[in-house]
């Protein structure tokens, strides 16, 4: 065999290997308790933080967003809707204004 089919190998059993090994962590996390709480929450942490770095480094266009997608958060509850409108609003923008 080549090298190009020993890369693709050895990033097919990389692959492979992440996931089961997610898979086999997975099993092992708590179900109760302060740890399962803090694990439940980390998802939205997680996004809470990237938003505040976009914004952080974002101009008017992404405040905009930003506001705009907060409003349809906090009327609808809804994260699919919440996301497309603010994605729809930076695209408009950035189409109507020319940014990057």
């Amino acid at each position: 065999m080549n090298d190009g089919w020993w890369l693709i190998l050895g990033l097919a059993a990389g692959t492979f290997g992440l996931r089961l090994g997610g898979y086999v962590l997975g099993t092992r996390l708590p179900t109760g308790g302060t740890w399962a709480r803090s694990f439940a929450a980390l998802p939205g942490t997680l996004i809470a933080a990237l938003v505040t770095v976009t914004l952080l480094k974002g101009g008017p266009t992404e405040w905009a967003a930003a506001a705009v997608a907060l409003a349809v958060a906090v009327t609808t509850r809804s994260l699919p809707l919440t996301m497309a409108a603010g994605i729809v609003v930076v695209w408009s923008l950035r189409t109507a204004f020319g940014g990057a």
